[in-house]
């Protein structure tokens, strides 16, 4: 591995993504290899992302976790960056990323997602995620909300990624609701079990949660909106336990 001049490897899934690829690709133009594993799109992500001089991979999807681990045995690059296809890099994100793959220490870092929603970047409603790291041994677990396995602490970038989360309400909705069913589904297969009162509670303490310990009201409006479908994502996991669970899927 080079210590002077790291490269790095970018991958990027994709389905139907005609709208958003361009961009993607060109923030990421820096990247010593672009990866684009797709999931056999029916639009012109692939014929976009191939024009731009992406490397194109199909595989078709089962989960997030096993698509990562395929495409990152295709990666050649000493690090690699996890992107999708509606975020974006900016340059501030870019020249610090550059920096820490020459200078760093550590084996995976941490980088700031504010949700985009109702037309603006909401800087309370926001996750970090390991999407930076070294390419060795990397690999995922879990079929939504994959998680990277790590051998040590992870650092955190100073600066966010432009992440164009939600389309519009529908889309946030509808999303919350598809990813409820591979939820319900990871817990019902752990053994975990639903009842009314889970039913009722912990949609209550999400909402509680997000609005006011992580102080999204500050957010405004959207703020509440987000918060108040996070709180519905988690009612939809928990009603469809409970279905799952009397086998009235």
């Amino acid at each position: 591995m080079s210590k002077e001049n790291p490269k790095l490897s970018v991958i990027i899934l994709t389905y139907n993504e005609e709208d958003y690829i361009e961009d993607a690709i060109k923030s990421v133009s820096f990247a010593d290899q672009i990866i684009i594993l797709d999931s056999y799109s029916t639009d012109a992500t692939v014929e976009i992302a191939n024009k731009l001089g992406a490397q194109i991979q199909f595989r078709k999807f089962d989960n997030f976790c096993n698509q990562r681990n395929h495409a990152v045995k295709n990666a050649a690059g000493d690090w690699i960056l996890f992107l999708d296809a509606d975020e974006r890099v900016s340059k501030k994100l870019q020249d610090e990323i550059l920096n820490t793959i020459k200078e760093s220490k550590l084996d995976s870092y941490k980088i700031w997602f504010p949700h985009f929603f109702m037309n603006r970047f909401l800087f309370h409603y926001t996750d970090k995620v390991i999407r930076l790291v070294k390419n060795n041994d990397v690999v995922f677990e879990n079929e939504v909300h994959e998680k990277m396995i790590t051998k040590s602490k992870p650092g955190v970038l100073k600066n966010h990624m432009i992440h164009y989360t939600y389309k519009g309400l529908f889309h946030f909705i509808s999303k919350k609701d598809k990813y409820s069913w591979f939820q319900a589904k990871m817990s019902f297969e752990k053994g975990k079990k639903a009842s009314l009162f889970l039913l009722f509670f912990k949609p209550f303490y999400r909402f509680f949660h997000t609005y006011i310990i992580k102080r999204v009201y500050l957010d405004g409006v959207p703020g509440f909106a987000a918060a108040s479908i996070d709180a519905y994502g988690v009612f939809s996991r928990y009603a469809k336990m409970i279905l799952i669970e009397k086998n009235l899927k």
